[in-house]
């Protein structure tokens, strides 16, 4: 019995250091054993500190719970987070062909560019929300957001600038096309299909189109007033022969003109034949006014200072001179703001016509049919037209066309007179106009345009005419 309990004593002790050795730090070795007088085994421990901390580990369990809980709930984050980011992984790739695609020329609308940024802006939605999920910044992130950042500006320049202009292509196509519908549904009303040079085979003029500005007049700005145009009927030598006169900055008196015999020389000052009238005695061969015209040839034109209208031949550069008896001349009754052109010289499909007012209408104007050949007004037909209150006139198949201002950008043709059958009547055609003077208007029966001088440029307008309606007879 005794032995037993000796083995049990000895056990216990060696229990006890294999505890001590399994809880004690390694520097804890102090370990003493013996037997007392009643043959039990004690030993004896000397820890470093008083006590074992037990609240120390339960606050080590507690902690470590809570981190384990934390880690979990981040690492699922980052599960979510790393499956939404494969998804606009893949958004982004696509995104970025895409762009490489448009900007290498390929074909694309609005729209596309619509769903572009629809698209850029929810990566970048969720490029933030990452961001700010994070606390603080990621250099992977914000890799990320700048990329797509840079892939924005590069949409928005692309459509702002639209490199090969289809967009504004496709926009200017679709209005074209819109045009081109409304003209196909109103062509028969517009005009016959064609007029030949020449003829008055319709029913008078219905509308001009919008100007072309052709150019500024070859001596400048400064040079408001005068005139150009195309002779209807050149010499048989020369195709076309283009006119330019501006008169001097007094706004009254011109001494040369220039001549153009192809569009390209005219549209590129190039290769001018300059013309100078004859000096003599108190200028009596000067230019007075806007209102001349180059026909067959020869420059018409009121002489200075008298109620004579000129003729300067272009290949003997000599001048003819002819009264108008009883004219009105020196700014009596000018157009209004257009000074000096109390005589207005046209062209139409009848030849050439003078408008003018006699001092005894006291502004009314008159129309004269001049005889190319004896250089005379051979017949004259008066008008209830108040010269002074018409911008300007022209004549297109013996019929006077008046015109008015409206405003700044605009005039109205408003006015007729038909010489075949004596009759006025009233119309009301809209002519635009990029400067606010009109200063002449020239009608060209070769070509169907106006040619106008409006403060110093050059403008073009295409005539459009009236189907002629007359009726065929039944057989």
């Amino acid at each position: 019995m005794q032995l037993g309990g000796e083995l049990r004593s000895r056990m216990k002790m060696l229990l006890l250091m294999l505890i001590a050795a399994m809880v004690l730090p390694s520097h804890c070795n102090n370990v003493n054993g013996t037997i007392n007088s009643d043959g039990v085994c004690v030993c004896s421990v000397i820890l470093p500190d008083s006590e074992f901390s037990v609240e120390k580990v339960e606050y080590l369990e507690t902690t470590y719970q809570e981190l384990s809980i934390n880690v979990q709930r981040e690492i699922s984050k980052v599960q979510e987070y790393t499956r939404t980011l494969s998804v606009h992984t893949s958004k982004l790739l696509n995104l970025t062909r895409r762009v490489e695609w448009m900007e290498t020329g390929g074909s694309y609308t609005q729209l596309d560019f619509e769903l572009l940024k629809l698209e850029i802006q929810e990566l970048m939605s969720l490029t933030s929300q990452l961001k700010i999920s994070l606390n603080g910044s990621n250099i992977i992130i914000d890799q990320l957001y700048s990329e797509i950042t840079n892939m924005s500006q590069a949409v928005n320049q692309l459509e702002s600038l639209d490199k090969h202009n289809l967009l504004a292509l496709r926009r200017a196509i679709v209005t074209l096309r819109k045009q081109l519908q409304d003209c196909e549904e109103n062509r028969a009303a517009q005009t016959p299909d064609i007029f030949h040079t020449g003829s008055c085979d319709h029913d008078g003029l219905l509308n001009v189109s919008e100007p072309f500005v052709v150019q500024l007049n070859w001596r400048g700005f400064n040079y408001k007033y005068g005139g150009w145009g195309k002779d209807p009927a050149p010499s048989s030598s020369e195709k076309d022969v283009y006119w330019v006169t501006p008169l001097e900055t007094d706004a009254r008196t011109f001494y040369s003109f220039r001549l153009y015999y192809s569009q390209d020389d005219l549209l590129l000052y190039k290769n001018p034949t300059t013309k100078t009238v004859p000096s003599s005695s108190y200028n009596t061969y000067w230019g007075q006014g806007s209102g001349m015209v180059l026909y067959n040839n020869s420059l018409y034109y009121n002489c200075f200072n008298s109620r004579d209208m000129c003729r300067f031949n272009l290949d003997t550069n000599s001048v003819q001179r002819q009264t108008i008896t009883g004219a009105a001349y020196n700014n009596r009754f000018s157009y209004t703001g257009v000074a000096y052109q109390d005589m207005d010289f046209a062209v139409d499909e009848n030849g050439l016509w003078v408008i003018y007012s006699p001092e005894a209408n006291v502004g009314y104007a008159a129309i004269g049919k001049i005889n190319v050949t004896s250089f005379t007004v051979e017949r004259t037909w008066v008008t209830r037209l108040f010269k002074p209150g018409a911008t300007n006139a022209f004549m297109i198949c013996g019929v006077m066309y008046a015109i008015r201002p409206i405003d700044l950008r605009s005039e109205e043709i408003f006015y007729t007179f038909d010489t075949r059958t004596g009759k006025e009547g009233r119309i009301s055609i809209k002519m635009g106009k990029v400067m606010e003077k009109l200063q002449s208007v020239n009608y060209n029966p070769s070509d169907h345009k106006l040619y106008v001088y409006n403060d110093g440029y050059q403008l073009a307008y295409n005539v459009i005419f009236t189907r002629d309606e007359q009726p065929t007879s039944e057989q």
